[in-house]
């Protein structure tokens, strides 16, 4: 633990979303969120089903300054010479998005001499919980995002142990597909579960994936095509049979979610871990949220989960992740660090050691 707090700048440009906060860990553990300020990118996909790529860059490109402008602005930051760190989004993620963030916060790092730190996304939504409640480690996290379905041991800063992961689709991408399908629009997630209001759950009997497999993994293909064949047999489709689509997806979802989440649980109690924290967008999804909070409770366990804006992409999580590896790792070797390429694809589990950031001076700036 340092004897000064830890002030950092987060940089988030993966998919949609350009964000860019200022987060402070003070030296007791508390932290301080000085400013999160986001940028959704609802209008530049609007009418195309989905996130293009190459027009997210575009707006990356468009938004990113002005957005990390007004994070330090609304922090009070009028000198970034008074951060002790740049953090950015490194991977995974849209390649074109992940570029822009990371040469933003390069750029800003080497114009004022302040240390860059690289910080991989789902490290951010693994640690977001920490910006709001006071939890420990270790703790199980669910993640579930427009990517990535994942159950992971979060041991510490750093040090992960995934459980299970998809088998094919992501559960975030499974409702974006739904909602395209039976044309909600975008962003899918927020448009299945408005739809879903009024409709009846039972109506159709989704299948449960790998409902007889003993271990964590997840699979959402299957959920899907069974979604198109049921629209397709009811065309022309009400708003009722829209509702109840919906509806039924949102229920199998859940429980294929909760299913898996239980057998990890089962797993890993023994080591003396109660806490559960589901991090991702598909987090804000209320169903989902209430499914798993009573299977916990029934077991004894606490479940966590952040408020709807951390959940989310967003750059508070990034700049706590960079907080949080300048105080337990230190300050990454600059020249290391700023050598580091983009990525769209890189595991969270697959440097335990934090080795990849480098050693270097632990804590922040005198």
């Amino acid at each position: 633990m340092s004897d000064n707090p830890i002030t950092v700048l987060g940089i988030e440009t993966s998919c949609d979303e350009t964000a860019a906060a200022v987060v402070r860990v003070l030296p007791d553990g508390k932290v301080e969120i000085c400013s999160n300020v986001i940028y959704t990118q609802a209008t530049e996909h609007e009418g195309y089903g989905g996130v293009v790529p190459e027009l997210a860059a575009r707006a990356h490109v468009e938004r990113t300054d002005q957005i990390t402008e007004r994070a330090l602005t609304e922090a009070g930051i009028d000198d970034p010479n008074r951060l002790d760190g740049v953090a950015a989004t490194s991977g995974p993620g849209l390649i074109g998005g992940v570029m822009v963030g990371m040469m933003s916060a390069k750029a800003l790092a080497l114009s004022h001499d302040i240390p860059f730190i690289p910080v991989n996304h789902l490290e951010g939504h693994a640690l977001s919980a920490l910006l709001t409640d006071n939890i420990t480690f270790p703790y199980l996290l669910l993640l579930v995002s427009g990517g990535h379905t994942q159950l992971l041991l979060v041991k510490g800063v750093g040090n992960y142990h995934r459980l299970g992961t998809t088998i094919d689709d992501a559960a975030g991408e499974a409702f974006d597909k739904t909602a395209k399908l039976l044309g909600l629009g975008q962003p899918g997630g927020p448009k299945v579960e408005q739809t879903a209001t009024g409709g009846d759950a039972q109506k159709y009997r989704f299948p449960r994936p790998l409902l007889k497999r003993d271990d964590c993994d997840f699979s959402f293909s299957g959920l899907k095509t069974a979604v198109r064949l049921a629209a397709e047999n009811a065309a022309p489709l009400s708003p009722q049979d829209k509702a109840d689509l919906t509806a039924s997806f949102q229920l199998a979802v859940a429980r294929h979610l909760c299913a898996k989440t239980l057998k990890a649980m089962k797993i890993i109690e023994a080591a003396g871990v109660t806490t559960l924290v589901i991090a991702g967008g598909v987090a804000a999804n209320s169903l989902i949220r209430s499914t798993l909070e009573n299977a916990v409770s029934d077991k004894g366990w606490q479940l966590v989960v952040p408020p709807a804006k951390y959940c989310t992409d967003n750059g508070a999580m990034i700049a706590l992740a960079g907080a949080k590896r300048i105080e337990t790792v230190g300050i990454p070797d600059q020249a290391e660090a700023l050598q580091m390429p983009p990525r769209a694809r890189w595991p969270l589990d697959d440097d335990p050691d934090g080795k990849r950031y480098g050693g270097g001076k632990k804590g922040p700036k005198a």
